[in-house]
């Protein structure tokens, strides 16, 4: 059994993992910014090391000062987390070459899946359905433009590396082809130091589901339904929910299968989610695999009772998984909405800053995942996210409604934050009915008043 692990990670992730490591006797350490010394999984960690300034690629993207810090407190493993370094097959690799377990799948799991052309192939060869595209990366402008013409418009561009939206472009039309083309490839040579793109069917207006998976060092896989991330805005998820309250049990029972079968296909290792776009008539296409735990990994953990975080753990303690496929029972629904340190008034500019009040809300079928308090001061250098409400209840009206009374209940005093236009998404008759699509945002925009979430 791990005895004791570095929390490569910061904010509510880091405490979710040292909770969890409380729980089974591990000892934690964690490493933090010159920024994040208030934070309370500094406070609650039983050693802490800083490993450098604030600005993450001086201190959290830093894979020397992690590792230096891993062996000057002598740890057996390093949780990632998601984000920074949780699929940086490079890391990985040098954890192994340290004799200090990664908690997470192989390094070739973390490339292949990392390069989306790659995760697409990979699916294809398991015979996991694929949304109709590029074969591979396409560098020649006249050559993608071929290719998209015979796939037929609209088109979406992606970067093989990408994520959180970047590098990823829609063209219409011909016309507007070579635009969104030279844009996307630009954009992912700046956010990720590859420019490779390769190109995919548009679907309009579809779903975004994702499964999630546990695998184990025994070829043991399992599936643990779905969620439905459709509401984003900008590529970014804001609410999360499961079950879906769209797919029937028919579609549920084949995307867990074929979840399955392509983590399987790859011998994967540890949590993982496979995301897949599903249209109106619930055909669904493998789009990515996220080699990690998720943000909205608390959905699932209240909705079948499994702890993913004390799996992963397990796992790479060397552990068969705790769970066969036929102990994974769907108990109640539930709902997350991310709580951002950010202004709807002002396009949702990030709003860093102390929080000079702060209570959370509570009660039957209520969970705040967060690292914050009063008198917290947000940094301004990372991800704008400060909590995540989870509410559960043994249906969808139910958690709806415990999700409406907890966003009213939540103060949160100093800074500004989304919890009203949440709120105000949580209360509109289009998203209670179940048929909000990856669409929704935008169309909930134009038709609400402003006044509704600032």
């Amino acid at each position: 059994m791990i005895k004791k692990v570095l929390i490569a990670n910061r904010g509510e992730i880091a405490l979710r993992i040292v909770r969890a490591c409380n729980e089974l006797g591990i000892k934690t350490l964690a490493v933090y910014s010159e920024a994040d010394v208030q934070s309370l999984h500094v406070q609650l960690a039983d050693e802490a090391i800083c490993i450098g300034p604030a600005v993450s690629n001086q201190s959290y993207l830093k894979s020397d000062r992690i590792i230096a810090a891993a062996e000057i407190a002598d740890v057996d493993a390093i949780h990632p987390g998601y984000g920074f370094l949780a699929e940086n097959a490079e890391f990985a690799e040098q954890c192994a070459d340290c004799k200090i377990k990664f908690i997470g799948p192989s390094t070739d799991a973390i490339i292949n899946f990392g390069d989306k052309a790659k995760a697409r192939d990979m699916a294809v060869k398991a015979k996991v359905p694929v949304i109709p595209g590029s074969d591979g990366v396409i560098d020649n402008e006249k050559e993608a433009l071929k290719v998209a013409k015979e796939i037929g418009f609209p088109v979406i561009i992606k970067a093989v590396a990408g994520g959180g939206g970047k590098g990823m472009r829609t063209a219409h039309n011909a016309v507007a082809f070579a635009k969104e083309f030279n844009s996307a490839r630009n954009e992912a040579e700046k956010a990720f130091g590859n420019g490779a793109v390769y190109l995919e069917k548009f679907l309009e207006a579809p779903r975004h589901i994702e499964i999630q998976v546990l695998g184990d060092q025994f070829g043991n896989v399992i599936h643990l339904g779905e969620r439905d991330c459709s509401v984003q805005r900008r590529h970014q998820k804001l609410i999360e929910e499961a079950p879906s309250p769209f797919i029937s049990d028919e579609t549920r029972k084949k995307m867990g299968r074929d979840a399955v079968k392509l983590a399987k296909s790859v011998n994967y290792e540890g949590a993982g989610t496979i995301e897949f776009l599903v249209d109106s008539k619930q055909n669904y296409y493998f789009i990515e695999m996220n080699t990690r735990i998720q943000v909205e990994h608390g959905v699932t953990e209240e909705v079948t009772g499994v702890d993913l975080v004390k799996e992963q753990l397990l796992i790479a303690s060397g552990q068969k998984l705790s769970y066969e496929q036929k102990d994974i029972k769907f108990i109640r629904h539930a709902i997350e909405c991310r709580v951002c340190a950010e202004d709807p008034a002002r396009n949702f500019a990030p709003c860093p800053g102390e929080i000079s009040l702060y209570y959370p809300p509570g009660g039957h079928g209520v969970r705040i995942d967060s690292h914050v308090y009063g008198g917290y001061t947000i940094p301004p250098h990372y991800d704008s996210m400060i909590s995540k409400v989870i509410t559960f209840g043994r249906n969808r009206e139910l958690a709806l409604d415990r999700m409406d009374r907890a966003l009213k209940e939540y103060l949160i005093r100093g800074i500004n934050t989304n919890i009203s236009f949440s709120r105000a998404i949580i209360k509109d008759p289009t998203f209670r009915s179940g048929s909000a699509t990856t669409k929704y945002i935008e169309e909930f925009m134009k038709r609400a008043p402003k006044n509704l979430y600032t």
